[in-house]
């Protein structure tokens, strides 16, 4: 196995003597050096187990041979953050720890690398960074929570906020906000449904960056303890065969995780994150393509919020490798991908079984013939938006309403509980794009109260902004050009008629061309939200939702 960039060499001498500072023996000096990414922290529950999975990754890298050395990542939880000022440091982390990342792995020139995500924007933020550095690269996540039980049935976070709406509503009493308050969130990890976080976590593993059951393994599982020892002798595997993240992260590698999203019903954000994963990759994902790969790729599951299952369950039934053996079967994937197994997409689900057809639908007998995300166009998103077909009441695939119009989620959420929000309206909330937030805010409170009202299959959410994972309802987000940036989203007017038809992947503000060129003659730009900080530095470089919010330096 080759040594260390630093083991030889007078030359090396210098770096040599502060690797003695730290303790390092020669022995340890002589092999690769692979640095563990370790997102451990204590205060987002699906990190809070990081710090035992990375002390596996060390123990399964010794083992092969190499040298792990530990340095940190950081992670928002989107929960604790929703709802008020935090949430505009959500998405923003992304490229945050992708910077960081990069400057670590690149100041102390490791071998190869672990990664070890879990939550929202940490694993793809991971994502990109490996792809920006290009060494061996293995990742591993923290893992999914436990379902929660209430009242004799499973739940997840999505419950609990639904509950908060149907508390104000007049639903539920204190006492059974507090039972959900005590019982969604029963263990550590990634939140139980196909969230956000388990979304990237299982496309990863379809990207070919993972290990088999590293979306799905539950977090408080021992089963996770070993994957991430594998994944610590996987990586010295990569290093010896030099299979690198852009030899594996390869345009074919990409549309068979857009197909695998489609089949496991997976967040709106991963259309974020999958276009900003591949712009690191040098690789231009266009949205077009989603509906495109969605017309042919069966939905083929339904966990929460779409459904009542979650990631306990997909993971008893087979994982992801049992959905790509689905796909691969029906000719709807490539088979043909390198992955971190050193084996490719074929060889790994060759012998994959689908244990539970109530969970994973079979490819012929699917919940819906497309896939669970729709792109739609139209005069009011003339560059794209996104929704999550596949947790939509089947009335409202196809609605048309007047227009509620908000500057602000706290508007919007201040009429939907002073029940100002009826049936049939379609309600707009406007500059809380990636720019005009800035930091395109996730609206999980408008969405669960929404649901929690009994609104859910009547009333449909627009935004510039996007929505959570959890969220479920005709709630659609990414309005790109938003509004900040002089998008017909700003000139909606109240009451003015939209249509939506999701499955002819179709959305039309009914004002004439005259009529909003008008608009546009009397709309100034608004002065930005904030000037100062992280995030004011953020909403100067970063472009549009439809190329996945990534930044941009301006020549």
């Amino acid at each position: 196995m080759d040594k260390n960039f630093f083991c030889d060499g007078v030359d090396k001498a210098p770096q040599r003597s502060l690797f003695n500072a730290l303790g390092m023996t020669k022995e340890e000096m002589d092999r690769p050096i692979v640095g563990i990414v370790s997102s451990y922290n204590e205060i987002v529950p699906g990190h809070m187990n990081i710090d035992k999975i990375t002390e596996a990754v060390k123990l399964g890298v010794a083992m092969a041979g190499g040298t792990p050395i530990v340095f940190p990542a950081i992670a928002v939880c989107d929960g604790i953050a929703m709802g008020h000022q935090g949430m505009k440091y959500s998405l923003v982390t992304r490229d945050l720890i992708a910077d960081s990342t990069e400057c670590m792995a690149l100041a102390h020139h490791f071998d190869a690398l672990v990664m070890i995500p879990n939550c929202d924007k940490n694993v793809p933020g991971l994502l990109m960074a490996a792809a920006r550095v290009n060494v061996p690269t293995v990742f591993v996540s923290g893992g999914p929570m436990l379902a929660g039980h209430v009242k004799g049935h499973k739940t997840s976070l999505s419950s609990m906020f639904e509950a908060v709406g149907s508390y104000n509503a007049g639903k539920f009493t204190l006492e059974d906000v507090e039972e959900f308050e005590n019982n969604a969130c029963p263990t550590c990890g990634s939140c139980s449904g196909m969230y956000t976080a388990n979304s990237m976590n299982c496309l990863t593993e379809v990207l070919g960056m993972g290990l088999r059951g590293n979306g799905t393994i539950p977090a408080v599982y021992s089963e996770r303890l070993k994957l991430a020892k594998h994944a610590g002798m996987a990586v010295m595997e990569l290093l010896k065969k030099n299979i690198r993240p852009r030899d594996i992260m390869t345009e074919e590698a990409f549309k068979n995780a857009i197909a695998a999203d489609m089949a496991l019903g997976c967040s709106t954000n991963s259309m974020l994150h999958l276009p900003a994963i591949a712009h690191e990759c040098g690789i231009e994902l266009d949205l077009e393509l989603v509906n495109e790969i969605s017309e042919r790729t069966p939905n083929l599951c339904h966990l929460a919020p779409a459904g009542p299952t979650y990631m306990e369950d997909l993971n008893e039934a087979g994982g992801v490798y049992a959905v790509l053996k689905e796909l691969l079967d029906a000719g709807l994937i490539n088979g043909d991908c390198m992955t971190a197994t050193g084996k490719t997409v074929a060889e790994n689900v060759k012998n994959a079984v689908n244990r539970d057809p109530k969970i994973i639908r079979p490819i012929d007998d699917p919940f819906m013939p497309n896939g669970g995300i729709a792109v739609l166009k139209g005069n009011l998103a003339p560059d794209t938006c996104v929704v999550k077909r596949s947790a939509v009441a089947p009335e409202m695939l196809k609605h048309e309403g007047p227009a509620r119009v908000f500057d602000c989620e706290e508007d919007a959420i201040a009429a939907i509980r002073g029940g100002k929000i009826v049936e049939g309206d379609v309600v707009v909330i406007r500059y809380e794009g990636p720019k005009g937030g800035p930091g395109m805010r996730e609206m999980l409170n408008p969405t669960s109260a929404i649901a929690g009202m009994g609104l859910g299959s009547s009333v449909a959410l627009i935004t510039d902004g996007r929505f959570s994972g959890a969220t479920r309802g005709a709630s659609i987000g990414h309005v790109s050009p938003e509004a900040a940036l002089g998008g017909n989203i700003a000139l909606v007017n109240e009451g003015d008629i939209i249509a939506i038809d999701i499955n002819a992947h179709k959305i039309e503000l009914k004002v004439s061309d005259e009529e909003l060129e008008n608009r546009r003659k009397n709309w100034t730009p608004r002065e930005p939200k904030i000037t100062t900080g992280y995030l004011a530095k953020y909403a100067s470089l970063v472009t549009s939702a439809n190329r996945g919010a990534v930044l941009e330096i301006k020549k």
